[in-house]
Parts: structure tokens; C-alpha cells; sequence
């Protein structure tokens, strides 16, 4: 591996273990604070990840958090803040679980609408923060918090017994789908199921790579991220782009919910899981928008949830966890800030020493040489 290479990989690696590293001292900083044993929580959890049922909870929760977290990612590469994937995700789910409480064709064409319904009412609702960004200048981060607010005003109104809503006892529901909309998970035996869906949370991270790697389209949106007007002035219409990224962000968190629904709960609820599109930020920051750093990160918070409950019985907060994912995330952009800037400075010293050994050794049209040879590279 070439010098540039390993040193851009450890720029990559830097940011997250340093974050990673401080948080955890941190938390234990707190546990000390606090007269408790600073070391003992972090042994409970970490064993609690050898168990197979364990496991799978958190590889269940951790595709969820995938999707949710991949969504953001998109709107990060251009530059946009993608506020709305909790209410994308959350109506997306509303939405497929009502067609599949109605409507009962086929496995074949069932799973295929509902994944489709999902999907469309997503992108419909960022759509939408999309389209007063590039026609009235809205920022995207205040259109999207107000459309998660608008979207559980909505999915309360799809509640009404009168509308989609089926009521269960206290709890409101879309009552249950049918179940050629079911996808059978895979059978770990006494440890449970892990959710059918998870395939496509690794589908989805290996197109999402594709995309931005190996086409025209993931060329243009990284670039306008990095500079619209750059982008502009190579054909690029930056508006365009802002639009195409917000539909395909709302589009796959549309599918966040869909693990545990089309897996597991089969009705959209009072009890069906919440906050996951605000995780999803914290997990693309950490695994710095590529989707293996994001596989990585969304596992840690899978098990930061799963493995937290076991302190409860030995007289710890389970809260901890909380606190550890919110120092996470302070420590990730305090740490990314710090490798950016160590960065350049040995990128700067590089340089500078090159021209210093192209001054000596080139003797009097040193200078003249040097600049052709740093403009080669």
C-alpha cells in the first residue's frame, strides 16, 4: 500500500477510535463521579455479547439503525442535513402496515407493494423539504423538524378508528397485516430469529457504495457537497442535485421501519420503536458516511441497547448506555475536527519538505523543477 494510502486510511481510522476512546473514559469518569465501580458495567456488557440471543437483538436493532443512518448519509454527502428520517421512517412504516392490513394479493406482489409504499412515502415526505429548499430557500434542517412534528400529527389522524386505526385494548394500532406480507426471518433456534430484512440492509449498503463510488450520479452528488459552485460551473445543476438527494434519502428511510415490522410486530403501534432516525445521525458521524464505518457503528449502538438492561440487575443504570451515546457522538466531532487539522499540517510539512529536497538537488532551476513536479502529481 502506497505512503498517501495508509496515511488516508488512518485519517479515516483516527477519528472514530479517538472518539470511541474518550467516550468510554468519560463514562467511566461519570461512574466514579457518581461513587460506582467504573470498570464493572462496561465487563457486564461486553459479556452480555457472548450470548447468541443477545446476538441477534442486536443485529435485528442494528439493521434498523442501518437504514436510518445510511439515509442520513446520503444527505451528508451533499452537504445537507437530513433532520427528518425519524418521520420519514415512522410514516413510511405507517403506511406499509395499513396497505398490508387491506390489502392481500400474493407473497410475490405483496411484499414487493409494501416495501414499494414504504419507500414512495418516504421520498414523498422529504420530498417536500426538498422542494421548498430549492425553490424558496427554506434550510432543510428546519423544513424536516417540522415535518416530523407534522408527520405524528398525521400518523395519529391514520389512528382514528374511523380512518386506519383498529383499537386493541388502550394500545392504537393498524391492526394486523395479512401475512403474505410477512418476511420469515432466520431461525438461530433457541436464540430467536434474525429478521429477513437484514439482507436488505446489506443490499442497500453495497448499492449505496456502488453509487457514490462507480457512477456519473455519486461523482456529481459528492461533488456538489464539496462545492456547488465547482459543481455548477462542470454542468452540475446544484438544485437538481439537492432534490435527487433528498428524495433518495427520504426513500431509504422509508424502509428503517420495515425489519422489525415486516419481521417481527406486523402492525404498527403504540409500542413500535421510536428515535431511530435520530440514532441514525449519531451512527453515520461515527462511521463517517461510509457503509462499512456505518455497519460498525450501528452495531455498537445495537449493543450499547441490547446489552445496557443486564446492568439493571446489578445495581447500575441502564442510562449509561444513553450517556455513553451522547458522549459518542460529542467526542466525534471534537476528534474529527482534531484529525482534520492534524491532517493538513503533515500534509503542509510534506510538501514543504519535498520542495525542500527539490531546492537542493535541483541547484539553480531548482525551483522551476520542483513546481513541474509537485504539478505532475
Amino acid at each position: 500500500m502506497k505512503k498517501f494510502d495508509k496515511e488516508r486510511v488512518l485519517l479515516a481510522v483516527a477519528g472514530p477510535v479517538i472518539a470511541l476512546a474518550v467516550a468510554f473514559v468519560l463514562s467511566a469518569v461519570v461512574l466514579l463521579a457518581s461513587g460506582k465501580n467504573p470498570v464493572e458495567p462496561f465487563a457486564l456488557m461486553f459479556e452480555q455479547a457472548g450470548f447468541a440471543d443477545i446476538q441477534v437483538l442486536i443485529i435485528n436493532q442494528a439493521s434498523m439503525y442501518y437504514i436510518a443512518a445510511l439515509a442520513v448519509a446520503i444527505g451528508f454527502r451533499m452537504n445537507l442535513f437530513n433532520i427528518g428520517v425519524d418521520g420519514q421512517y415512522q410514516l413510511g412504516a405507517m403506511m406499509a402496515a395499513s396497505v398490508g392490513a387491506h390489502m392481500n394479493l400474493p407473497a410475490v406482489l405483496q411484499i414487493p407493494l409494501l416495501l414499494l409504499t414504504a419507500v414512495f412515502t418516504g421520498a414523498f415526505w422529504a420530498g417536500v423539504a426538498g422542494v421548498l429548499k430549492v425553490t424558496r430557500g427554506v434550510s432543510e434542517v428546519v423544513a424536516t423538524i417540522m415535518l416530523n412534528a407534522i408527520a405524528t400529527s398525521v400518523i395519529g389522524y391514520m389512528w382514528l378508528p374511523t380512518v386506519f386505526g383498529v383499537k386493541v385494548g388502550n394500545n392504537n394500532t393498524t391492526g394486523e397485516m395479512y401475512e403474505s406480507g410477512w418476511i420469515p426471518g432466520i431461525d438461530m433456534g433457541a436464540a430467536g430469529e434474525i429478521y429477513g430484512l437484514v439482507i436488505l440492509a446489506v443490499l442497500l449498503g453495497i448499492g449505496y457504495w456502488i453509487v457514490l463510488n462507480r457512477t456519473r450520479f455519486g461523482f456529481d452528488l459528492r461533488a456538489s457537497g464539496a462545492s456547488e459552485s465547482a459543481a455548477a460551473a462542470s454542468g452540475v445543476d446544484p438544485k437538481r442535485m439537492v432534490l435527487t438527494a433528498m428524495l433518495l434519502s427520504g426513500a431509504i428511510a422509508g424502509l428503517a421501519g420495515l425489519p422489525i415490522l415486516l419481521g417481527d410486530a406486523h402492525t404498527y403501534n403504540l409500542s413500535f420503536p421510536t428515535g431511530i432516525g435520530f440514532l441514525g445521525i449519531g451512527i453515520a458521524l461515527l462511521g463517517r458516511n461510509s457503509p462499512v464505518g456505518i455497519a460498525f457503528a450501528a452495531l455498537l449502538w445495537a449493543w450499547l441497547d441490547k446489552a445496557s438492561p443486564e446492568l439493571d440487575f446489578h445495581g447500575y443504570d441502564k442510562e449509561i448506555a444513553v450517556i455513553m451515546q451522547g458522549l459518542i457522538v460529542l467526542s466525534v466531532v471534537v476528534s474529527y475536527e482534531a484529525v482534520r487539522e492534524w491532517g493538513l499540517r503533515r500534509q503542509q510539512r510534506r510538501v514543504g519538505a519535498e520542495l525542500a529536497a527539490g531546492h537542493v538537488l535541483g541547484g539553480p532551476d531548482a525551483d522551476n523543477n520542483t513546481t513541474k513536479e509537485v504539478a505532475g502529481r
